[in-house]
């Protein structure tokens, strides 16, 4: 029994009896109780529809084509669609582009893989390029550049080292010398693995030809490995800046990048021995440099010399100096410490700098008038 003051109930309601509406506090003025999705559902035209965006609101306008706009899967591929249209950078990924000097990579790949012995080693040395190229090696280090070497006492019988040198003239022959050098003077015959950055690493030819002498990408993990297998590693920290300084900048080191080196040896508890080479800036002088063609070979640049690929006959001096033991006398302070990283560094580029100028001295040099 309904009492008064009770609202009625819809059951007692007859077919000609309706509920008024009570407008809510938020409703907007001419509200009519309907929702505004009713429009949407009582009108099939409507169906598959989009909602009108003006253009820039959010990302240029995009027209909707529904495969089939009366289902889930349709309407989530046509979203896929327009998400991949928003994405889609200007040149498409999928269009191949024509690579430069398309004939010249084509020689480059056939050379890479010619004649490879078929035992060589998980860094890419190749022991019959390396026997079939020590002759000639031999010719420039002891007939062409007459070189010159001292403290190769230093460098350990036995056991990992880091041997630290500058990178000196435009093109990389140091790092062969080097290699040479301490196969031929060391009483162990040692072998050298020096790190090569990725501008000579990648560069056609060259990069393959001292890959198959033993140099190796310079990256902390080849870095690690070779170390960890009790061999010498040779770093040059200077990077592609050392051997792209003009002639008048001869034998002043650059900066010394963030100091990985310092951060390898710490990690390893290798030995660093600083090497000063002096001869190479005179082989290979850079009196330009040129931008426009070194694009197209992925370089920064390629240097210009009197005499281009082919050394001048300079006389070369390789000097090897006390090593330092970074790990064992900075124990306990780990490679993340990028304050005393950055101060080993400078300490170590301070000293293989003396050695230069002790060896532009001794032979009276006017490399810094």
């Amino acid at each position: 029994m309904m009492k008064s003051g009770d609202p009625p109930d819809p059951r007692d309601l007859g077919d000609d009896d309706e509920l008024d509406p009570v407008p809510d506090a938020l409703d907007p003025p001419g509200w009519n109780g309907e929702s505004p999705h009713d429009a949407i559902f009582n009108d099939p035209a409507l169906w598959g529809g989009e909602a009108v965006v003006r253009d820039g609101d959010y990302a240029p306008h995009v027209p909707s084509r529904f495969p089939d706009p009366f289902t889930v899967a349709g309407e989530v591929r046509e979203l896929e669609r327009r998400v991949r249209n928003l994405l889609t950078p200007v040149f498409p990924l999928e269009v191949r582009r024509a690579q430069p000097l398309r004939s010249v990579w084509k020689r480059y790949r056939s050379f890479a893989m010619q004649r490879r012995s078929s035992v060589v080693d998980e860094m890419g040395r190749d022991p019959a390029i390396a026997s079939r190229y020590q002759p000639l090696l031999d010719f420039l280090y002891r007939r062409y550049f007459r070189t010159e070497v001292e403290g190769v006492e230093n460098i350990p019988r036995a056991g990992r080292a880091i041997l630290v040198a500058n990178h000196s003239g435009a093109l990389p022959y140091d790092a062969l010398m080097l290699m040479r050098a301490v196969e031929r003077e060391h009483p162990a015959r040692r072998r050298l693995r020096p790190l090569i950055e990725d501008d000579v690493f990648h560069f056609p030819y060259v990069g393959t030809f001292l890959n198959r002498m033993g140099a190796v990408r310079a990256h902390p993990q080849n870095a690690e490995r070779l170390l960890a297998d009790e061999e010498l590693v040779a770093v040059f920290p200077e990077g592609i800046q050392g051997i792209g300084k003009h002639y008048r900048d001869r034998y002043r080191l650059q900066r010394f990048g963030r100091g990985g080196f310092v951060k390898l040896a710490l990690r390893t508890g290798s030995p660093i021995i600083p090497v000063a080479i002096v001869g190479a800036e005179e082989a290979t002088p850079m009196v330009a440099r040129m931008t426009w063609l070194a694009r197209a070979v992925g370089l920064p640049h390629l240097p210009v010399t009197p005499t281009g690929l082919i050394p001048l006959p300079s006389k070369w001096r390789i000097r090897f100096g006390e090593p330092l033991d970074l790990a064992r006398e900075h124990r306990g302070e780990g490679s993340e410490d990028r304050l005393l990283v950055a101060r080993l560094a400078e300490t170590v580029r301070t000293q293989i700098q003396g050695i230069i100028n002790d060896l532009l001295t001794a032979r009276g040099s006017s490399a810094f008038r």
